[in-house]
């Protein structure tokens, strides 16, 4: 299988999550709000709905690889934010899995913003791509 193939499967498989929870975000924007307050940030409803629209796009831009390297280091730094906020907590086994993922995701993303995303991708058609690996 050609490495360029293999960097759309990931690209499809990392962005499914973003693109999926900011589009359910937006029809539970109270509950993520509420979700946002819970841990002590202000401005909750805004969060929110930035939360919503980044995740969705920036998922969009990495599954059709449109401006990946930027979108890639992006969410790798919203990984590693969101899961300091959200699911570092010793205390508790499950968020420490959560926090971990999230950990694991920002790797997959900053792997992705090195490699770039390959010659399936619209950077590579409009000639932005310039990918690490053939």
């Amino acid at each position: 299988m050609s490495n360029n193939i293999v960097l759309l499967v990931a690209r499809i498989l990392i962005a499914a999550i973003f693109i999926i929870s900011g589009l359910q975000k937006f029809t539970a924007i109270d509950g993520t709000a509420g979700y946002i307050a819970s841990v002590g940030l202000p401005a909750a409803t805004l969060l929110a709905w930035l939360s919503a629209i980044f995740e969705t796009l920036a998922g969009v831009a990495i599954l059709i690889g449109f401006f990946t390297r930027p979108a890639a280091w992006l969410l790798a730094a919203f990984c590693v934010v969101t899961g300091l906020f959200f699911h570092f907590d010793p205390e508790n086994q499950m968020q420490m899995v959560n926090f971990m993922k999230n950990l694991a995701m920002a790797g997959g993303f900053l792997a992705l913003a090195i490699t770039g995303p390959g010659s399936i991708s619209v950077d590579a058609r409009r000639g932005a791509a310039s990918p690490a690996i053939a």
